[in-house]
Formats: C-alpha cells, structure tokens, sequence
C-alpha cells in the first residue's frame, strides 16, 4: 500500500510518499509560500538529488494537485491507497487515529481556537484533498494523542473543576508524534525497551515541547491546553503568570485577539532578543557579542533545564535524556549548555561525541544517564496509523515509533 503523508501549514504544505508497511519513503517535498509570489516547490525522489522551482499557487488545492502532479509517474504503478494528516489538536474527543468525515471536520474545526496556528491549515490541507480524491480514504492523526494516558494530577488545572467538566478546560500536550518517534529510537539506541526506561525528550524546534515517558506511557508534558505553554518558543512565550496577561491587556487596551498575537507571534526567541526566531543566528550574534540575543538564548536554556529536573522528580529519577528538532539535532552549543549543571541527575554528555554526532549515543561512557540525539520522523508515525487503519488493524497515536536510520 502507497500512504501520502501531509503536514499542512498556514503557507506549505510538506508531503512524503511511503511504500507500506515496509515503510520505504518513496519521495518527499514541499511545497512553500503558497498564495504568494514566490511560490516554491522541492521535490526529492528517493536516490535522486532535490529538484526546487518557482511556480504559482493560490491555495492549499492548488498545492496538493501540484504535488500530485509531481508524484503521478509513481503513482501511475500502484495508487495512494490513503492520506494520513497531521492534526495538532483533536481535544479530548479523539484519543487515538480516525478516518475523517463529516462529524471529524466538525469537531477539527471547533478546536481550531485552541491550536490557532495549526488546525485551521490542516482542516485546508484535508478540505483540499477531499475534493481531489473524494474515493481515497483521509485520516487524521493526532499529535496531541500520545498524552490521552496523562493522569489526572498531570492534566488538570487549579481552577473551577466544573471548568473542566462543563467545557474540557485540561492539559492537552502537543508533539505526540514527534515524541512516539523520539523514544522510540531512544529506546533502540539504548538497547533497552521502551516500557523499561524513564525518558525526558526534549523537541527544541520553532516550537518546543518537554516530555516525560516513563515506562512507555506519557505522564508529563510541558504544552497544555494549547501550543503556547511550556518552554519558551521561537514565537510564542511558552510558561507566564496568566494574571499578567490580563494586566497587560488592561493597561495597553488590548482585546483577546491582540493578546492572542503577542502570546503567539511576538513572544518566545524573537520577543526577547528582537532579532530573529532563528537560534542558529541568535547563536552568532550572542557570540558577536549581543546581549538581547544571549539573553534570549540563557532563558531558553534556563526553562528547558528547569523541565528536565522536574521531569526527573516526577519519575523518581531518568534513565535517558533525548534531544530532537531543528535545534535538538544541530545545535552542540545548546544541548552542552542544557546538560551541564545536571551532573547531579547522572547527565554527563562527552564534548567530542555531543559536537560530531548528528545521530546517537552523545553522552560519556561514564554517564549514568544515557544522552541522545535523534531525527525526529514525524511521517513514519503518521504513515504507519495510517496505513494500519485504512486496512482496520488496530491503532494508537501513541504507539511506540520503529525507526531504522536510513
């Protein structure tokens, strides 16, 4: 079976073709800037060199069909037999992968408040491919489902309990993909199943997540009801006093959706250093000699150290520590800056290993915290639900992720 995986944005969309379930990435690509002038499509057939052009493209239709386009002398030999969609948040509605229909797009759109960023181009990325391939079965699967099993003590807040029966008022968490991904290749670096080990996985990309997996279920994570909690982010503020936002909004006169861009686009890296939500230029320039972008770069550093102490008190202590996302896998300088000061914990990274490795082991023999650094493989998850529920086997959107590097 052939699964199409898409990852809608608010202007791209990114696509990986699959051949299952021997989970054999075919092609991928992208398709960026969409609905503006410099539309760009890349496309990587797998053994191939990527291929980028300009063209024009208005819309999230546009887009598919262009990718379909692309992908037709492959799909010439054996059709898609579904599309998997990354959802960000389903509420608590959807505990694990559905095929979507009527009631499903419904219930994506009344959650698009809580994921403002994310669920409204996914719902695009889905209208769009129900109108190009009406017969093919479309399936959402949730990055918030890995953390339906956070107990209670974990996912409520100290407000109103009938807030949380009456309206679902809870911690939600976000990244499940990336997190199913993550321990799981943790836990085959290792050498040690992932129900035996307490793993803290830090997803340092644009957007930043914490996790807490202990004995292969979820039982922390640092995002909440939205996107916007937790560690500081590339825009968004991540943990803050909330009645300081409402100060904030009374003395600048602001209304919800002002609010809502602040929290979301205006805060994070970009907001403290006001130079840009690239940490690798935030890196230069703190080296420049820059105090706003180091500033933003210590309490980054501060927050996702603060999660990982925390992490290890909730579990009675860490067996693994793994570093994903664009800043997790490419940044020596962070994850050092991270680790060191946890000696207490048993976190002992080996300083050759932590600047050459991209992939594994990047901790000191003598470490009794095992550190590593892993791609995070989003599509291979999806994928797989994917293709287990269009042929009604059973799926969990929080299954363990096998991943062979390659």
């Amino acid at each position: 079976m052939r699964v199409l995986v898409l990852n809608c944005g608010g202007s791209s969309v990114k696509f990986s073709l699959f051949e299952m379930p021997a989970e054999i990435e075919i092609a991928k690509g992208s398709v960026d800037k969409i609905g503006g002038p410099g539309a760009v499509s890349n496309f990587w057939l797998q053994g191939e060199d990527k291929v980028s052009r300009s063209l024009s493209v208005k819309n999230h239709e546009e887009a598919i069909r262009h990718i379909l386009k692309l992908l037709q002398p492959l799909l010439a030999e054996m059709p898609v037999g579904a599309v998997g969609h990354r959802v960000v948040h389903g509420g608590d509605r959807f505990t694990g992968t559905v095929r979507i229909n009527s009631e499903v797009l419904e219930v994506l759109h009344a959650c698009s408040q809580l994921a403002p960023l994310h669920n409204p181009p996914a719902i695009k990325g889905i209208e769009a491919c129900l109108a190009v391939l009406p017969e093919i079965p479309q399936i959402a699967v949730f990055d918030n489902a890995y953390h339906q099993d956070l107990p209670p003590a974990a996912f409520l807040y100290a407000l109103p309990y009938e807030f949380y029966e009456k309206y679902r008022f809870r911690r939600y968490g976000f990244h499940g993909l990336a997190f199913a991904s993550m321990t799981a290749q943790a836990s085959a670096l290792v050498g040690v199943a992932r129900e035996k080990l307490r793993i803290v996985s830090l997803m340092l990309g644009s957007g930043t997540t914490a996790n807490a997996t202990m004995y292969g279920r979820s039982v922390e994570v640092s995002t909440g009801f939205t996107p916007a909690e937790g560690l500081v982010q590339s825009t968004r503020c991540g943990d803050v006093d909330p009645a300081m936002l409402i100060h904030i909004m009374r003395e600048l006169q602001l209304n919800p959706g002002e609010m809502d861009e602040i929290i979301y686009k205006k805060s994070g890296w970009l907001g403290l250093s006001g130079i840009s939500v690239d940490m690798e230029e935030l890196e230069r320039s703190a080296a420049q000699g820059n105090s706003r972008a180091r500033l933003a770069i210590e309490v980054f550093v501060h927050r996702a150290k603060k999660y990982v102490g925390a992490y290890a008190a909730v579990m009675g202590g860490l067996d693994v520590l793994v570093f994903g996302g664009g800043v997790g896998e490419n940044s020596p300088f962070i994850r050092r800056l991270i680790c060191t000061g946890l000696e207490f914990l048993g976190i002992i990274l080996d300083d050759s290993k932590n600047r050459e490795i991209k992939y594994g082991l990047v901790s000191a023999p003598s470490s009794r915290v095992k550190v590593v650094v892993v791609p995070v493989r989003e599509d291979i998850v999806i994928a797989r639900e994917t293709a287990r529920l269009a042929k009604g086997l059973p799926v969990s959107g929080g299954e363990s992720c096998r991943f062979e590097k390659g």
